[in-house]
């Protein structure tokens, strides 16, 4: 299991279009990526429930990666926060 934080720099926190990206890069991984938010998760594969999550500018989010090849799929997962959240 991997495991990272990231604080969430989108203006308008994680809404419709980053999550469906956050989903459709998820489904092409072989780990499972389930995002944290207090007492809150969601699987990122699944749009309304990582939406659900209402994450907003500023806020600190856990990713948790389990399963296939956790070292790729932390990094790959890692640098799409960067570059979309």
């Amino acid at each position: 299991m991997k495991q990272f934080t990231y604080t969430i720099t989108d203006p308008v926190g994680i809404h419709a279009r980053p999550a469906g990206l956050l989903a459709k890069a998820a489904k092409a991984l072989d780990s499972t990526v389930t995002i944290t938010k207090g007492e809150k998760s969601a699987v990122a594969t699944k749009l309304m429930a990582v939406m659900g999550l209402g994450v907003k500018t500023g806020e600190t989010i856990t990713i948790t990666i389990e399963g296939g090849d956790e070292e790729a799929s932390a990094a790959t997962i890692e640098q799409f926060c960067k570059d979309n959240m």
